[in-house]
């Protein structure tokens, strides 16, 4: 059974967890409030605890069938004995009977921990905040979207992201041409002048995310950025207390392609930048190669709304930094047919009442 961790405040023993306006750890009971530092060589103690080992002989002879239990994992809290019944890639929520945040430790032991974590600098306040003015004036939106209590089911969410970087090397040859018009008193002429144009040169990548869970759409997940690095700190799962986070289920090796897709795309459109002057230019070879290639492991902090509609689900994404939001909504096609209905009846009406006019004029 996995080790889960509460943070506990020395002064009441409530658990406390990170508040995103103070950038601080914090005690929602007392008011406590205590810096990160302090809590580093907290986590360094956690690593070296061990579980018990206490096994008894199974009385019981009822067991899972194979597979039953693939994917899911068992945790206990320790403020309230509560199980947590989770997949095996939870690494941060709160506990279903206390409501106590907890962080899941083997989660993000040896190869598992992440480098970096960017903390959320929005709360939840902010992340309805913004889900409300985007639903404000969409009048053909569907109820269940406009709901208060729907809206404050929004969830922050650490998501787990590999940041790629490398030098890159590239040649690119295009085919281009210029065109000259002029004319006499007879004719129009053209002249097209066809030319190679070549450009070679080298291009640094630093942190390219490409988005590590399963669970998470990867439009939806770049469409956030981008994140200011600059707030990035070592990671301490103190952070994560009082939100939501997975660990990766996609590693670094499965990530390269896409790393590879995002990195070729930037080259390409850096390199037809300086392609300037003629009429028309078609690429007709890039060639890329990359050196000195490095993978870190890192956490971005993302706030979440899911909603099914008419069987198909809606996801709604705040960054958690910056407050970039992005999300589709769906048409309640009843609210539609009305709206539609009455526009006609307006136009009719002011048609009716013109040609009324019409004939006493």
């Amino acid at each position: 059974m996995a080790v889960i961790q509460e943070y506990k405040c020395p002064c009441c023993g409530g658990a406390i967890e990170f508040d995103s306006s103070l950038q601080k750890m914090k005690c929602p009971y007392c008011d406590t409030e205590f810096e990160m530092e302090t809590l580093a060589s907290y986590d360094d103690a956690l690593k070296s605890e061990r579980a018990d080992d206490m096994k008894w002989e199974q009385q019981a002879d009822n067991s899972w069938e194979d597979g039953e239990t693939d994917g899911l994992s068992v945790y206990v809290c320790k403020s309230c004995g509560g199980e947590i019944v989770g997949d095996e890639t939870i690494a941060a929520t709160s506990c279903p009977f206390c409501d106590n945040p907890i962080v899941i430790m083997g989660q993000f032991a040896g190869d598992l921990k992440p480098d970096y974590v960017i903390p959320f600098k929005l709360d939840k306040k902010a992340a309805v905040e913004t889900l409300q003015k985007h639903y404000m004036g969409k009048k053909l939106l569907p109820k269940v979207f406009k709901d208060q209590n729907h809206i404050e089911e929004v969830k922050g969410i650490y998501v787990p992201f590999w940041l790629f970087g490398a030098d890159v090397d590239a040649q690119a040859r295009y085919k281009a041409t210029r065109l000259r018009h002029w004319s006499d008193s007879r004719y129009n002429y053209t002249e097209t002048s066809f030319y190679s144009v070549l450009r070679g040169g080298s291009v640094g990548f630093e942190r390219v995310p490409v988005d590590g869970s399963t669970k998470m759409d990867d439009t939806l997940m770049e469409s956030l950025e981008p994140y200011n690095f600059a707030d990035a700190v070592d990671f301490q799962t103190a952070y994560l207390s009082g939100y939501l986070a997975d660990k990766y289920d996609v590693d670094a090796e499965a990530s390269i392609a896409r790393a590879n897709e995002r990195i070729k795309k930037s080259t390409q459109d850096a390199f037809r930048e300086t392609v300037n002057g003629y009429s028309s230019v078609v690429e007709e070879n890039l060639n890329v190669r990359l050196q000195n290639g490095t993978a870190k492991y890192a956490l971005y902090p993302v706030w979440l709304l899911n909603t099914t509609w008419n069987g198909q689900k809606y996801t709604f994404a705040m960054n958690g930094q910056t407050g970039k939001f992005v999300g589709d909504l769906p048409v309640d096609k009843g609210a539609y047919r009305r709206y539609l209905f009455g526009t006609m009846a307006i136009v009719t009406a002011i048609a009716f009442a013109a040609q009324y006019l019409f004939w006493l004029l």
